[in-house]
């Protein structure tokens, strides 16, 4: 199964690549769902997608809020975290670099950057759109 395909809804669901540059799917375990080589795909490190995966697991944020998020070796700020339908999502910023939206499913971890310029809630709705398919699809 190709997952790349999902990136395009990403955007889409997100208004666009102005409010989701570039997003991932990566496992609950840590593995890289989508390609990291690809113009919408971010560039997830194994190492970064195993941290993200191991705080998602766990539940307990405390490491991103004292640490930040990193991704694409850069360190966003911990804005937020929430739940939605259930499902643990977080927020962050990065200046110059724009904002993150990571949420977990079942066995997935969506992941969208938006862009400086766009609008971080338009993120949101589309990285909760995939999430909510991928759990709808038993994932």
């Amino acid at each position: 199964m190709s997952w790349d395909g999902y990136l395009d809804s990403l955007q889409g669901y997100a208004g666009g690549p102005a409010h989701c540059e570039r997003g991932a799917i990566l496992g609950l375990d840590g593995s890289l769902w989508t390609s990291t080589n690809t113009a919408k795909g971010l560039r997830v490190s194994a190492a970064e997608a195993q941290q993200i995966a191991r705080v998602f697991k766990s539940k307990d944020f405390t490491q991103m809020q004292a640490g930040g998020i990193m991704c694409e070796g850069q360190k966003f700020q911990f804005l937020r975290d929430d739940q939605d339908d259930g499902f643990p999502y977080v927020c962050g910023k990065k200046k110059g670099a724009g904002s993150i939206t990571i949420q977990a499913t079942k066995s997935a971890i969506v992941v969208g950057l938006c862009p400086e310029s766009g609008q971080q809630g338009n993120l949101n709705k589309g990285v909760s759109q995939i999430s909510k398919y991928l759990v709808s699809t038993g994932y």
